[in-house]
């Protein structure tokens, strides 16, 4: 075997030949549907199938299940049940029709959410908002490696050459994993989820792929089950994708999450006045928005916002019109037209969606005194 399959996983490895004739046997009426959830990390994601006599029309002919918490750090042994309640349902790009993939929100045996479970805290954050008609569109990096760790396609001793040839880059010495991208997007497309756009980022072996325009919770709820569908289609590819926002330490760029944001008014003519009026809200409540930008409280993206590498520096807020550098950047044709969006380029790859929409959404669209949990300035040190 040679050292390049030797990193991608043995399953991936099975006659997938033989594997399509069982997925193109019929189903004789029958449905599967398969029930995905985030677990105690607030990263991994899981998921279970189960049939169903007919194929559900809405949201609302999917019931409810249970899981294991034990088995996904959300629950102890004694009272393990867990509730999975179905949010949102896309077409199965793996199984097809008329089978189904379905998001589900985590209860515990009380039916209070779940530790990790930030939709229910964002959904009604997106509730009291909803009168400004938010958009948010999210741009996933992520970096592809082979089942040892190492990045896919790099050399097995050393580096590739340095970044520059990479970003948006054709040829085979420039994009690696190409046939992974093509496949997630086209995934996505049949899934029905609303992803916008892809293309090869600046490290070798690193993609983005953009989500949105969507208004609301839905941002959040389409990212996430594109990030499943992200690694289940690496998955068949017998690679692993990472959201890790420093997965190379040196001279190679991070993963981020950039994050952007409009509402009505800032949509309209002079937004940007509007737009300019939600950047001094943030302003002040930087240290809260480090602090959802990553799920470990701002410590994984210490290592990615260095000031360094198109990034802004973690304790330092900025803004400015094309620059990125600055923790939030006005576009160019944004600056042209006097209106539109802007872009908020902390959140990690890794982030929770929900929690950075939540805190947005919060911070420029929430009254002061509306506002909780909000964090001082002062607790950003913890990070030093």
């Amino acid at each position: 075997m040679s050292s390049s399959m030797s990193s991608m996983s043995a399953s991936s490895q099975l006659n997938k030949t033989l594997r399509s004739h069982y997925l193109s046997l019929p189903q004789g009426g029958l449905c599967q549907v398969t029930y995905v959830w985030i677990d105690g990390s607030g990263e991994g994601l899981r998921s279970k199938t189960r049939t169903m006599e007919s194929e559900p029309s809405d949201i609302d002919d999917i019931p409810e299940w249970i899981f294991d918490g034990s088995s996904t750090s959300q629950a102890e042994s004694t009272k393990s049940d867990m509730l999975l309640v179905p949010v949102c349902m896309f077409r199965d790009p793996f199984a097809l029709d008329p089978n189904k993939l379905v998001l589900c929100e985590v209860l515990k045996y009380d039916r209070k959410p779940a530790d990790t479970n930030l939709r229910h805290a964002c959904n009604k954050i997106m509730e009291k908002v909803k009168e400004f008609r938010p958009w948010f569109g999210m741009e996933q990096e992520y970096t592809l490696l082979g089942v040892d760790g190492h990045p896919y396609a790099w050399p097995t001793k050393g580096y590739p050459k340095p970044q520059g040839p990479y970003y948006c880059g054709v040829g085979a010495d420039r994009a690696f994993g190409r046939d992974i991208v093509d496949c997630h997007y086209k995934a996505c497309l049949y899934a029905g989820i609303k992803i916008s756009g892809s293309n090869a980022e600046v490290m070798p072996s690193q993609w983005e792929f953009q989500v949105g325009p969507c208004e609301g919770i839905e941002i959040a709820d389409h990212l996430w089950m594109a990030r499943f569908l992200l690694h289940r289609v690496c998955e068949d590819f017998g690679v692993i994708a990472t959201l890790d926002p420093k997965p190379v330490a040196g001279n190679w760029n991070g993963a981020g999450c950039h994050t952007n944001f409009s509402t009505e008014t800032t949509r309209a003519e002079g937004g940007l006045d509007h737009i300019e009026m939600a950047i001094e809200k943030l302003r002040p409540h930087h240290a809260e928005h480090i602090r959802v930008s990553d799920p470990h409280g701002g410590q994984d993206n210490q290592r990615r916002l260095t000031g360094l590498h198109e990034t802004s520096k973690i304790h330092e807020f900025s803004a400015g019109v094309s620059n990125r550098t600055a923790s939030i950047r006005i576009p160019l044709q944004v600056d042209l037209d006097k209106r539109g969006y802007l872009e908020d380029r902390r959140p990690a790859a890794n982030c929770d969606p929900y929690a950075v929409t939540a805190a947005i959404a919060r911070t420029c669209l929430l009254k002061e005194e509306e506002e909780a949990d909000i964090l001082s300035d002062s607790e950003i040190n913890e990070l030093e």
